[in-house]
């Protein structure tokens, strides 16, 4: 595709880029700039990244894992260009420990994608990956080394640019010419069937090897340290800690989009570390001594992730086993007083840089070829298998969103996992006097703020309105008062603007209180406990906090969150509450009762449709998406199911319902109760969004429509249509001619959201048929054929089709 050509010419770009910085190096003045070449790199990055997310969901090659891991690549190496540039790292020995750990790590991960992509017979993607590989070993052997000279790295980068650049145009070629021009070794159609084996074996989650890469280059940092391949630990790593932290959080979004909730909620909290690691070498730029990590926040984390490694294990145990690794680094940041400059947590650095490598070749590997890698996944089920009481969840309800079909997994165990850390991030002893000498902003910023937004936005994409409001707006505060309180912003002094602030956020918080009492009982003490943590914040900023209460109150919202992660995350594996949220507090009675009655089933799925067809043969009511607007639908041979239509709605007596069918076949055998004209004009206007309303006759009989017929149109006329949907048309010829309103009461207006089906009706409709928005905003055009054959036609209703249009069709049949 178009996008496996922008990778491949990006992937070419860079490494021309490169190649003649590095033939140019021994030079006083190389050709391109350190500036300029960190500039360009980085914009061939985001470029490389756009690439690699939009192939990912599309296809099984391995070039979007090789897209994205070479555009963390040429990120953090950009960075540190344009450090240099800066003249901040100063001599070379400062650039060689900045760059080596980024370059040592990713040349055993492009190794590792070009040896699956040798096994899987991609020998282009194998070229390159090893190419590269090769050139980032050879500069780390050159800057140990400067006998070695460069000219190894520009010619490795050279290849990469040739073999890329020469594919990249074959592809171009194949696709304007159509297919005619190919140059050799680039025809796409010749590898269709071959990857179509190799895609139907595919990994659910194609992020994952990335993100396990990410780890490599956050622990390879650490453990060249420990090797002694570098000599500090300074600034100048800081760029791969961070460009790994950033891009991590990218994949923990892709893999709630993946439908992989553990893993992306694992991503999410190593994301957490490297930005932590990041921020403790930043620290002398402000202060002499290195920076203490809080030693009760290192326990809870440790729990979070022992917890969130034996969820996971139960999916897959090589992933538990592995995610068991970072328990073991929190231990140990936790009992060394140096943190992450200390020989221990370096040792477990390197032994996560190991188990990452070994796990993400296995993700690659699976995630490509059709034999599979044994991770322990049979075992797991079978075992559950025999208990009655723990049962994984699976199938179509294994991420079943609030209201409607969401494309994202649910996220609420990481944004409640982040109150946990956030809260207990703040009974560190950061005195106002020095506010950064004890690591806090990166738990409170990070895991708090930008880590909870992200849960507030999937949230919100499933429907859940409430919680991603409480979500967001915790987020805020956390980014606010993190920011001022313990990024000495606010000083020694505290000020009436931030208490007046903190007041607007606690009478938001309050209304969010209220609401949750409508919820469940879980999310009222979960946003109740933060007012008392808003409250600590407040008392603080006007110097009335009492001793202790700031302690006090931000444990007590810890252990509530640590429940509703644990509630979460339960929930999310096995079926049935094994942590119960609890029911709302307050009962609401009409629309919105009853939330888990309502199905919400994807439309783009025709096992949905034919389930929607058997709860409408059954008797049921239903909303659909249409070429308009959504309607409510129900089987015109089921007389209980159209009354039933007609009462939730509220159905007015001058805007009856009306029939459609899919197509005209299904008149034919009363064709000869309609004239002429007016059999051609059906035949000519549809399928389409115009309703035509005919005279009402003998013909109504012939669809067994019984004693429905009366709630169908109107003694003298009936409103028919053949709608210009493939969905609709689909479900029709399952269930035959169905009777048809709009998905809202008479009066409100036209619904053109499945959400919004549901909040309208409630429990008066069955199921939903989710399509997301719908195509239009505008309503069918309703046309009075009932004088047709006097050559005159009404209109009772102007929409989406305008009255132009439907008089040419009009004129074009009496031409006949």
């Amino acid at each position: 595709s178009l996008h496996s050509c922008v990778g491949l010419l990006g992937i070419a770009a860079g490494s021309l880029l490169l190649a003649v910085h590095f033939y140019s190096s021994p030079r006083a003045a190389p050709l391109i700039p350190s500036t300029a070449l960190g500039v360009l790199l980085l914009v061939l990055a985001a470029l490389l990244a756009y690439a690699g997310i939009w192939r990912s969901p599309r296809n099984a090659s391995l070039l979007p894992s090789l897209c994205l891991t070479i555009s963390v690549f040429w990120c953090g190496y950009g960075v540190t260009f344009i450090l240099a540039g800066w003249g901040l790292l100063g001599d070379a020995g400062d650039l060689r420990d900045a760059v080596v750990p980024g370059l040592a790590t990713f040349s055993v991960a492009l190794l590792l994608v070009a040896v699956v992509a040798l096994l899987c017979r991609e020998p282009v993607l194998a070229v390159v990956s090893a190419a590269t590989s090769l050139a980032s070993a050879h500069d780390v052997a050159a800057r140990h080394s400067s006998a070695l000279g460069s000219s190894a790295v520009a010619c490795n980068y050279l290849v990469v640019c040739l073999v890329g650049g020469y594919f990249a145009l074959g592809r171009i070629l194949y696709f304007l010419t159509k297919g005619k021009v190919a140059l050799s070794g680039t025809d796409l159609a010749k590898k269709k069937a071959w990857e179509q084996t190799q895609a139907a074996g595919g990994s659910t989650n194609p992020f994952a090897a990335v993100g396990l890469i990410l780890n490599m280059l956050s622990a390879g940092v650490f453990a060249c340290r420990l090797l002694g391949i570098t000599n500090k630990l300074f600034v100048g790593q800081v760029p791969w800690l961070w460009a790994a932290g950033i891009y991590q959080i990218g994949i923990c979004i892709l893999s709630y989009r993946a439908m992989d909730a553990l893993m992306a909620t694992s991503f999410g909290f190593t994301s957490i570390l490297k930005f932590a690691g990041g921020y403790c070498l930043l620290s002398p730029a402000w202060q002499p001594e290195e920076p203490s990590l809080p030693t009760p926040l290192l326990v809870v984390f440790a729990i979070l992730f022992a917890v969130l490694a034996l969820s996971l294990a139960l999916k897959s145990p090589l992933d538990g086993l592995y995610l068991l690794l970072y328990v073991a680094s929190c231990i140990a940041l936790a009992c060394h007083p140096r943190g992450f400059f200390g020989g221990g947590p370096q040792g477990v650095a390197m032994a996560i840089f190991g188990a990452s490598a070994l796990v993400a070749l296995i993700h690659l590997y699976n995630g490509k070829a059709s034999a599979k890698i044994p991770t322990g996944k049979g075992a797991v089920k079978a075992l559950l298998a025999r208990s009655s009481f723990l049962q994984l969840r699976e199938g179509t309800d294994l991420h079943a969103p609030y209201l409607g079909y969401s494309k994202y997994a649910d996220a609420e165990a990481l944004a409640f996992a982040c109150s946990v850390l956030a809260s207990f991030a703040l009974t560190s002893t950061g005195g106002p006097q020095a506010p950064l000498t004890t690591v806090v902003i990166p738990w409170v910023v990070v895991a708090g703020g930008i880590l909870k937004l992200l849960g507030g936005s999937v949230a919100f994409a499933r429907g859940k309105t409430l919680e991603s409001s409480a979500f967001i707006l915790y987020a805020v505060m956390w980014i606010i008062w993190g920011l001022t309180r313990y990024g000495g912003l606010s000083g020694t002094t505290r000020s009436f603007h931030a208490a007046t602030g903190i007041v607007a956020f606690m009478l938001f918080n309050s209304f969010i209180v209220f609401c949750t009492l409508f919820l469940n009982i879980t999310w009222f003490f979960y946003s109740l406990t933060f007012t008392l943590v808003a409250l600590s914040f407040l008392l603080d900023a006007i110097h009335a906090l009492p001793t202790g209460y700031d302690l006090a109150a931000t444990l007590i919202f810890g252990l509530v969150s640590f429940y509703c992660f644990l509630s979460a995350l339960s929930n999310s594996i096995f079926k049935g509450p094994c942590l119960p949220m609890g029911g709302p507090l307050v009962q609401l009675g009409g629309v919105g009762s009853g939330m888990t009655k309502c199905l919400h089933l994807p439309a783009r799925k025709a096992s949905s449709v034919k389930r929607i067809a058997d709860i409408l043969r059954s008797g049921g009511t239903c909303g659909i998406p249409t070429d308009t607007v959504y309607v409510l639908v129900a089987a015109c041979n089921c007389p209980d199911a159209v009354e039933k239509a007609h009462r939730s709605k509220r159905q007015a007596q001058d805007r009856p319902m009306s029939l459609w069918i899919s197509t005209l076949k299904q008149l034919e055998p009363a064709k000869h109760l309609f004239t002429p004209l007016l059999w051609d004009f059906m035949e000519a206007a549809w399928p389409s969004p115009i309703s035509l309303v005919v005279p009402r006759g003998e013909w109504v009989d012939f669809l067994g429509m019984k004693d429905s017929a009366k709630y169908v149109g109107t003694p003298q006329s009936v409103a028919i249509r053949i709608p210009d949907c493939s969905v609709t048309t689909h479900l029709i010829d399952l269930v035959g001619p169905i009777v048809v309103t709009s998905a809202n009461p008479t009066g409100e207006a036209d619904t053109t959201h499945h959400n919004q089906v549901y909040a309208k009706l409630g429990d008066k409709v069955d199921a939903v048929l989710c399509d997301g928005p719908s195509p239009e905003n505008v309503a069918s055009t309703v046309v009075d054929c009932t004088k047709i054959d006097s050559g005159t036609i009404g209109f009772f209703r102007v929409g989406i089709i305008p009255k132009s249009q439907v008089l040419q069709i009009l004129e074009q049949v009496q031409k006949k």
